[in-house]
């Protein structure tokens, strides 16, 4: 196998392991709400902890893996990402040790996912990396689904706690994995691990972190949350095990994002990355803006909006993060992304709570019209991003050479 080729299965598959992790929670939040007697708030409390814990961690994670070995950022995230989550399924007695547990797993976390991109970046050039970072991403969305249909699965046999516990292990055993079978590009740039501030005032970089903040704004709201909607539709609700029903729904929805991000990235490489977002960021927010309001179609009708709806959220995700590898200087790609995925994981932390306020209050009709909401920045910073390209062609060749 080439080198360059091995390198992106092996992030790949470690990514896939961890990130089981990151939803085995939201898989199983139906069961968990009701052995904690969680309010809405709390539940989407409980899955922001796992955010907030990524968030505080990302930048640092980005700083160092722009300065030592990527790979062993990847592995030692990965391994404590399981083990945290492990002892959340072993020890957390209710929502304040829960918050604890997930928060930690989510610092670990963001030793993976971005470290992971710049990773793949230094394997390949750029009329290709959009291809790379969509099959990166793919396993990202395939793990998800993954998630939700293995954790309501060993649930629905034997007990959430189990489930999580099942769905954490592969984590614990991807940090070796890494180290055994990839190795860091021998010609990889490497900074002096200290932010360089000329990035904020990059406007084609803001904007670009603008958009990803709105996908993620939407697409977390709707991870956590769609479990718990879907038993409360007419179709899941009369099935015999509506939560089993809702958990595999959701998987195989999740699942498709999988499919979604590898046409995401194929097509940015083919018809630019602009015009990729604005066909599915703009589909998905449609979707999301009508969702709540058709908990009354059949089963079938459901699903096949579901499917649908998943390969579209996460389509944008690997053409957004591209374009970021495009208009910053190779040796900042760890710190760029880390930024971009600091403001879209914070708008994550905010979004699960939103969601489940608005739900206490007003139902799943404005919940869903939130997330929307997110998308709809998301395509304004979109916007802003095409004029910024247009007026300035040579960002791309003059990325950061003097911050702009």
């Amino acid at each position: 196998m080439h080198e360059r080729t091995r390198s992106l299965a092996v992030a790949s598959v470690v990514l896939l392991l961890s990130v089981l992790v990151w939803f085995n929670y939201s898989a199983l939040l139906p069961q968990i709400v009701d052995a904690w007697s969680l309010s809405g708030v709390q539940a989407g409390a409980l899955f922001a902890a796992f955010q907030a814990g990524y968030v505080v961690a990302v930048i640092p994670a980005g700083m160092v893996a722009d300065g030592y070995s990527t790979r062993r950022v990847v592995a030692v995230g990965a391994t404590g990402t399981g083990l945290a989550s492990v002892a959340f399924a072993a020890l957390a007695d209710g929502f304040l040790v829960g918050v604890f547990f997930r928060f930690v797993a989510g610092a670990f976390m963001a030793g993976v996912y971005v470290p992971g991109m710049r990773f793949l970046s230094e394997w390949y050039p750029e009329s290709a990396r959009g291809r790379a970072l969509g099959v990166y991403t793919g396993a990202f969305s395939l793990s998800t689904g993954l998630s939700f249909l293995l954790s309501s699965s060993v649930a629905a046999a034997l007990d959430w706690r189990v489930a999580i516990g099942a769905t954490s292990v592969g984590a614990v055993v991807a940090g070796p994995l890494m180290l055994a079978f990839a190795r860091d590009h021998p010609d990889a740039a490497v900074s002096d691990r200290r932010f360089d501030r000329r990035l904020l005032s990059n406007r084609a970089y803001l904007y670009a972190v603008g958009v990803y903040a709105g996908h993620t704004w939407e697409v977390f709201g709707v991870r956590n949350w769609m479990p718990a909607f879907l038993v409360a539709t007419t179709a899941v609700a009369g099935a015999s095990e509506p939560t089993v029903l809702a958990g595999l729904l959701t998987g195989a929805m999740m699942s498709l994002g999988g499919v979604g991000n590898l046409l995401g990235g194929w097509a940015s490489d083919s018809v630019g990355r602009i015009r990729t977002v604005l066909a599915v960021l703009g589909a998905s927010a449609c979707i999301s803006a009508i969702l709540g309001l058709l908990d009354w179609l059949s089963l079938p009708a459901l699903t096949a909006l579901l499917l649908l709806y998943g390969a579209l959220l996460t389509a944008d995700s690997s053409p957004t993060s591209t374009a970021v590898t495009e208009v910053v200087a190779d040796e900042h790609v760890g710190v760029a992304l880390s930024v971009q995925t600091l403001a879209g994981f914070s708008a994550t932390v905010v979004s699960p709570v939103v969601f489940g306020a608005v739900l206490d209050t007003s139902g799943y009709a404005w919940a869903f019209l939130t997330l929307a909401l997110g998308a709809a920045f998301g395509l304004v910073s979109l916007g802003l991003l095409s004029r910024r390209l247009r007026r300035s062609p040579r960002v791309l060749e003059e990325r950061a050479a003097t911050g702009e």
